[in-house]
């Protein structure tokens, strides 16, 4: 393992082993799910798996933007994202989807011929909604943000071994096509995956809705691998404190974008007042769900928007980090109220097997993210950007 002059701390290797005890036990748990209740284990698995989809995407579209950006802010952070979004962990995410390819018949209606027989909509709708057109691109979602990990990863290493500074600018290049290829992509992938579990019901902005969360979920990674690598008295990662709060503007802003998605998606279907549309809301507004909805604007909205306007907090890691693990939360629970409702929308539910899944897919990728910070040095030393990045204020 190269670790250039940045070595890791110890807990990052006992983190890894963490996760993978707590994936296996969580593996252990859904194999007891498959035989009790496999309609349930195909919808908590959904959540699980979009929640853990999203630290990986959700880096992968940061690392993008850092690209195109060239920002600073990002160089420091850069091996963090590269991990956290590596070939490894992607091509972890595309194992994961076959249990959901295996489940279609118990999470999506319309892949039962008699229900969309009997329904003009779903009838409308079938060119799309069939069952080898949805393996086929979300085959291809995957693949794509393989390649494009894959293509930064070399591109990186190349950088390492040769200090190219036309090499900063090929991943601008890739950056540029990347992000526009990732928007896209990941947009189609959420109205696939989730919004089309309602398909009556549909919003054209669903889909950055789905992308701005998971960027809270990076940045939120982001803020506590800080805490990891940036702390002690020597820390593996040389985190300044201007650092920190750019990180944590990033993470400020992403939150508050995402409540602006939520909020204008809301609004406008609530505004239009088609019964088509507006039943997404009334499930989630009324009844059994209204407490959640209520719960996660406070806990992805209202709390951290109040603790992050705080410049010192933002300066800080140790203060930053119950912020993240506040947020990582909320990406779960932001999740389950758009899955769940979808099967019970008159009855809250909470099944021992959504706790289960996230644990899972969770830990498992944890450990996938841990060996991503061991296999490269911390910090991108022929990075053209370094110097100014480490800069002192």
């Amino acid at each position: 393992m190269n670790q250039g002059s940045n070595p890791l701390p110890e807990g990052v290797e006992t983190l890894g082993r963490i996760g993978l005890i707590a994936g296996l036990v969580g593996l252990a748990l859904l194999g007891a799910g498959y035989a009790t209740d496999r309609e349930q284990l195909f919808r908590s698995y959904l959540t699980g798996y979009m929640w853990m989809l999203g630290l990986a995407a959700g880096a992968l579209g940061v690392m993008l933007l850092h690209h195109v950006t060239r920002g600073a802010w990002g160089v420091v952070i850069r091996r963090i994202l590269e991990a956290a979004a590596s070939p490894l962990t992607l091509g972890f995410a595309a194992v994961a989807f076959l249990p959901i390819a295996l489940g279609t018949h118990s999470l999506y209606e319309w892949t039962h011929a008699e229900v969309v027989a009997g329904d003009a909509i779903l009838s409308h709708k079938k060119p799309w909604l069939n069952e080898p057109a949805f393996l086929g691109r979300s085959a291809a979602y995957l693949v794509l943000w393989i390649v494009l990990a894959a293509v930064f990863a070399r591109l990186s290493a190349r950088q390492d071994e040769t200090g190219d500074r036309r090499i900063a600018l090929s991943m601008q290049r890739w950056g540029a096509f990347g992000v526009v290829a990732f928007i896209l992509s990941m947009t189609f992938a959420a109205f696939d995956w989730m919004m089309s579990l309602t398909p009556h019901w549909f919003s054209t902005i669903y889909g950055l809705y789905v992308i701005i969360g998971q960027a809270v979920a990076a940045m939120a990674l982001v803020a506590l691998a800080g805490l990891l690598l940036g702390e002690g008295p020597s820390p593996a990662l040389p985190l300044q404190p201007r650092h920190l709060h750019d990180h944590g503007k990033l993470l400020f802003a992403f939150v508050c974008v995402w409540a602006y998605f939520g909020y204008s998606q809301f609004i406008i279907i609530w505004s239009g007042n088609l019964p088509e549309e507006t039943t997404f809301y009334t499930s989630r507004l009324n009844g059994a769900w209204k407490v959640t909805t209520i719960v996660l604007v406070l806990l992805h909205y209202a709390l951290p928007f109040a603790l992050l306007l705080s410049r010192n907090r933002k300066r800080s890691a140790k203060a930053l980090a119950p912020v993240a693990v506040l947020l990582l939360f909320a990406r779960w629970l932001d999740l389950h109220w758009l899955v769940a409702p979808a099967f019970s929308a008159n009855a809250f539910t909470l099944h021992w097997l959504d706790l289960a899944a996230p644990l899972a897919l969770g830990g498992i990728w944890l450990r996938l993210f841990t060996l991503g910070l061991k296999a490269r040095p911390l910090l991108p030393a022929n990075e053209p950007f370094l110097k100014e990045a480490l800069a002192h204020e």
